[in-house]
């Protein structure tokens, strides 16, 4: 029953905002990504094998709420337990619009499902809030950010949920962004072009998705760049690399992570 809770109160939120914005129209993402490895908040979920995630986001008719379905699945056997699916519910704005002190905003419910687990053993749900100030720094293009996340199993009496489970998947996560959109000129074709720099560091307060046990501490910092190339027709191809340093070993025992991503999105 508390699954469903929060999602209904979303949705009771959400209707008065449709109703005003019913000459509104529907817009989403269709994407698939491919990642070399998938490192999931210093987690190396798949151990070193590539991962493939379809996912579908919906905006709805402009008025912040929104929907999204992306999946998680190894490229080599061995790993089909560990496919996931997360289902998440999500409302964005903004505040103070063009100020210095201009702030972004996500208020996201997550619930991570694991559909090749018995009862639901390893699902999980989240409550998440994203903050941005674009306009804070006084170069133009580099954005700061703090996410913070509350996850929790769905069930107590789950596997991950069970008092006798030597770990918890119960807890916050902090994390600490910066991005900068690095602006240039294609030497070739004379195009410009943007690169996105993404860093961030995570502090995981004892929170081990699996159940294990994981310490309160600064876990990984992540590096990467990616860019996008318009191919037309609303599609965009996206490539990256991205490389994290593991401070935590209880998280992840390799110390370096390296690991390539590309992305086809289809926006409509």
């Amino acid at each position: 029953m508390k699954k469903v809770v929060l999602p209904i109160i979303v949705i009771l939120l959400a209707v008065p905002a449709l109703a005003q914005e019913k000459n509104g129209e529907l817009h989403g993402v269709i994407d698939m990504t491919y990642q070399s490895k998938y490192i999931w908040r210093g987690f190396d979920v798949y151990s070193d094998k590539s991962a493939f995630q379809p996912s579908v986001d919906l905006d709805l008719y402009g008025t912040g709420f929104g929907v999204s379905a992306m999946g998680h699945r190894a490229n080599s056997d061995g790993f089909e337990r560990g496919e996931r699916w997360d289902y998440t519910l999500y409302y964005q704005n903004m505040l103070c619009a063009d100020q210095p002190c201009a702030t972004m905003y996500r208020l996201g419910w997550v619930y991570y499902n694991f559909p090749e687990q018995n009862n639901h053993d390893c699902d999980l749900q989240e409550l998440h809030a994203v903050l941005a100030w674009p306009n804070i720094l006084p170069v133009k293009g580099l954005v700061p950010a703090y996410a913070i996340v509350k996850l929790w199993p769905s069930s107590s009496g789950s596997m991950i949920g069970s008092r006798a489970h030597p770990g918890t998947a119960s807890g916050f996560a902090h994390i600490f962004m910066l991005d900068y959109g690095l602006e240039t000129t294609c030497p070739i074709s004379n195009q410009p072009r943007v690169w996105k720099l993404h860093s961030e560091v995570v502090y995981n307060d004892g929170v081990h998705p699996g159940g294990g046990n994981a310490d309160q501490d600064w876990s990984n910092a992540v590096f990467g760049i990616s860019t996008d190339v318009d191919l037309g027709s609303n599609l965009t191809f996206t490539p990256g690399v991205y490389h994290q340093v593991t401070m935590d070993e209880s998280v992840n025992d390799d110390k370096d992570e390296t690991w390539a991503v590309l992305s086809l999105k289809y926006k409509f």
